[in-house]
């Protein structure tokens, strides 16, 4: 027998005495059957004058007690010693894990924190979240690391997977700390030195990810776009351009395309079975040249969109981004989104926010040159695209989306093509 099975039976395990219980209440439950069953009692009870078939039920009866508590106690008992400490309830912790398991297959292309936001909301619906997240960030701690290291930028891929994390409030704040003092890490966030460490002793940035995956108990996966080095290009309606993706926005210029030093990219081949997988596909929020689009540059994620069966989702942006998006609309966000997958069909809805901001918020991000996106929602409808209009602000003082809105909406429109694909004889959910 394996050595390990019989620590089972080493002293302080508390299981030896369940497991001798239900022993006994097999043999009790088999010998009540077989004394009232039987055509003749056993030999040894012959002498006696017993109404065997009642002494043969109370015998069953006692074995199945037996059983019953043998059973019980000795899985509390291993319950007790492998249960969480943050779960209070065992029941409800299994049936909400259970649950998610069964939801729908999202897959969420971005970066930044608007996809963050969104992910917050999504996560209660569905376990089964892919997350693809592009690598072009060369700015602050996440452009050193892959100046000095050598390795992808972790920065947007951190943030992607502390939003997806089901842990410790904690937890989260170590792995978003970002140090203050000490020579060469003033301005590196823990995170990104733990990833950057993680893909030095495996030898591999997807297994770092992995590692990482399972300190946070991430619900879902994150993947990069693509596993090479790639360098955001941007040409300006001036004819100029400028390298580096926290360059972008900087010249002030407005940009007439977004390119990548390396435009036959590869897409990992797990992004893209995802894809091809999925029931939602939800491109955005976020910055729309600098984070969403750089991922539509890898030729083999459109094709990807292109042809899945998966329903297609643009979440707008709320505001536009000085330098990026200055004056667009929802349907100039949309055109530059598919005038950089080709043209090609890689969109079904479109979410537009239509509530309005409050004048201290519109003052105050007039002054750094952002304005709300005007929802031109003819225009969206003139591009064949269906548009979901509704209120989708978080009530504070930054202006963004409220995760659970958001979520919510989209789970509308899952269950919408969930009803479609049923009722046209499509690949089911």
């Amino acid at each position: 027998m394996d050595k390990h099975k019989l620590k089972w039976l080493y002293p302080g395990m508390g299981v030896k005495r369940w497991l001798a219980l239900l022993i006994v209440g097999v043999f009790a439950f088999a010998l009540g059957v077989a004394v009232a069953f039987s055509p003749s009692p056993l030999p040894m009870l012959e002498a006696y004058d017993w109404n065997f078939f009642l002494v043969g039920l109370v015998l069953t009866l006692l074995g199945s007690l037996c059983i019953a508590v043998a059973i019980r106690c000795g899985i509390r008992s291993i319950i007790g010693a492998i249960k969480p400490a943050d779960v209070p309830n065992l029941v409800e912790h299994v049936y909400r894990s259970r649950n998610l398991q069964k939801g729908p297959h999202i897959v969420t292309i971005g970066g930044g924190t608007g996809l963050s936001t969104m992910l917050r909301g999504l996560k209660p619906y569905s376990a089964n979240i892919t997350a693809i997240v592009t690598v072009a960030d060369d700015g602050g701690s996440s452009g050193r690391i892959r100046d000095e290291l050598g390795i992808l930028p972790p920065g947007d891929i951190r943030n992607t997977l502390i939003a997806l994390a089901d842990t410790e409030p904690l937890m989260e704040k170590l792995f978003q700390y970002r140090f203050s003092w000490g020579e060469g890490l003033t301005g590196h966030s823990f995170g990104n030195l733990f990833i950057a460490a993680m893909t030095d002793i495996t030898g591999d940035f997807e297994e770092s990810i992995r590692a990482f995956s399972k300190v946070l108990a991430v619900r879902g996966k994150v993947l990069p776009s693509t596993l090479e080095t790639v360098r955001l290009g941007a040409e300006y309606t001036d004819g100029s351009i400028a390298m580096g993706e926290s360059n972008v926005p900087k010249a002030g210029k407005k940009i007439r395309r977004v390119f990548l030093d390396t435009p036959q990219a590869e897409a990992l081949p797990e992004a893209l079975e995802a894809i091809a997988q999925a029931d939602v596909v939800v491109l955005g929020p976020g910055s729309l040249f600098t984070s969403v689009i750089p991922n539509l540059l890898i030729p083999s994620i459109v094709d990807a969109l292109a042809t899945t069966s998966a329903l297609r989702v643009y979440v707008c942006n709320v505001m536009t981004q000085p330098g990026e998006t200055d004056g667009l609309s929802a349907s100039e966000h949309v055109r530059a989104l598919l005038a950089h997958a080709n043209h090609r069909s890689i969109l079904d809805y479109v979410i537009v926010n239509q509530a309005s901001i409050s004048q201290a918020q519109s003052r105050k991000y007039a002054l750094e040159g952002a304005h709300p996106v005007q929802a031109d929602v003819a225009q969206l409808k003139a591009l064949g695209l269906e548009v979901r209009l509704g209120d989708y602000l978080d009530q504070l003082d930054l202006v963004r989306h409220d995760s659970t809105k958001l979520a919510e909406e989209i789970m509308i429109l899952a269950g919408h093509h969930h009803f479609w694909q049923r009722t046209n004889g499509e690949r089911v959910v």
